[in-house]
């Protein structure tokens, strides 16, 4: 069995963060693990080489503060205020995987929504990373 010495937790500040960080509170708490809190702000501006560029790095930049704030909330109700804690811009795919690889870490953790209709076909984030990662995953079930 693999020892999990430093766990990757990928949040998403939806109200499903909540489950999911707790069960990693819970598997780090246990393990003696170091925890990592990562979210990723995903934007993508509708017209990057236009002028658009300036106000569009302007909104990226306040969407990460915005994110951040959230993040510490979030961290501070679970109780995961001493735990790490980091926002990046880009796509969560890649970002997840290259926070992994960077961290060394041994298991990340995400949360996995269940899938109807052509939901079922489209190759979903949870998928992607449990696919692309260096390590083990946890995906935590989130109840609608």
């Amino acid at each position: 069995m693999t020892d999990y010495r430093r766990i990757l937790v990928a949040i998403d500040l939806s109200e499903a963060s909540g489950p999911v960080l707790e069960q990693s509170l819970h598997l780090s708490r246990s393990l003696g693990a170091e925890l990592h809190l990562l979210h990723v702000v995903e934007y993508i501006p509708v017209e990057p080489m236009g002028e658009a560029l300036l106000p569009a790095v302007d909104i990226e930049q306040e969407l990460a503060e915005g994110a951040r704030r959230r993040l510490e909330e979030l961290a501070s109700q679970a109780g995961a205020a001493e735990h790490e804690r980091q926002v990046v811009t880009g796509s969560v795919k890649s970002e997840v995987i290259r926070v992994a690889e960077e961290l060394e870490a041994d298991l990340i953790v995400i949360g996995s929504k269940e899938r109807h209709g052509l939901g079922v076909m489209v190759n979903l984030t949870e998928d992607t990373i449990l696919h692309a990662a260096p390590c083990d995953v946890l995906a935590v079930r989130v109840r609608r």
